[in-house]
């Protein structure tokens, strides 16, 4: 089991996401979570597809648009990292590539699928890390963050975005 990152490995602003893991398996909860998640969206019904629950709010497919976005290039990240590249990677303002995703063009069940076969894709990535891999640390979003807790990030992510849309949107 990977432990917990330790708070240097990462900037405050993620500590949200770690929370939400809690101390579970950080790579059971990607793997059951691919599946789970994935039914969670074809669950909500056609009608609430498109609802967003403010003006200014992004829809539930834009949301989904996001998580998907997220977890590539935290994934990527990761990867960069655990192959110790040590240049810096630059952020992203998700407002920004959320208003470019064009998810209000594609239908629930669409975005589903890129989430699951992505999630798929990226555990081979995940589950084969080594613990060399693992303590690895790179510059994202000018902080420092480990592969380790990029993990916690994306499930965490995760995470934080269902609880919202079951609170907010359901």
């Amino acid at each position: 089991m990977i432990t917990k990152p330790q708070p240097d490995e990462y900037a405050p602003f993620y500590q949200g996401y770690i929370n939400q893991v809690g101390d579970d398996d950080v790579l059971e909860k990607l793997s059951s979570n691919r599946k789970k998640t994935y039914y969670f969206f074809l669950s909500i019904p056609p009608e609430k597809a498109d609802f967003a629950y403010a003006e200014g709010k992004w829809s539930v497919k834009e949301v989904l648009g996001h998580m998907i976005d997220t977890e590539r290039i935290m994934a990527y990240r990761l990867l960069r990292f655990a192959r110790a590249d040590h240049h810096p990677l630059a952020g992203f303002n998700e407002n920004f590539y959320v208003s470019r995703a064009n998810a209000k063009n594609r239908d629930l069940e669409d975005l589903a699928d890129e989430f699951s076969d992505l999630r798929k894709a990226n555990l081979y990535l995940y589950q084969n890390l080594d613990e060399e891999q693992l303590r690895r640390k790179g510059t994202a979003s000018n902080a420092i963050v480990s592969v380790k807790a990029l993990l916690y990030i994306i499930a965490g992510h995760e995470l934080h975005h269902l609880k919202i849309i079951r609170e907010r949107y359901l």
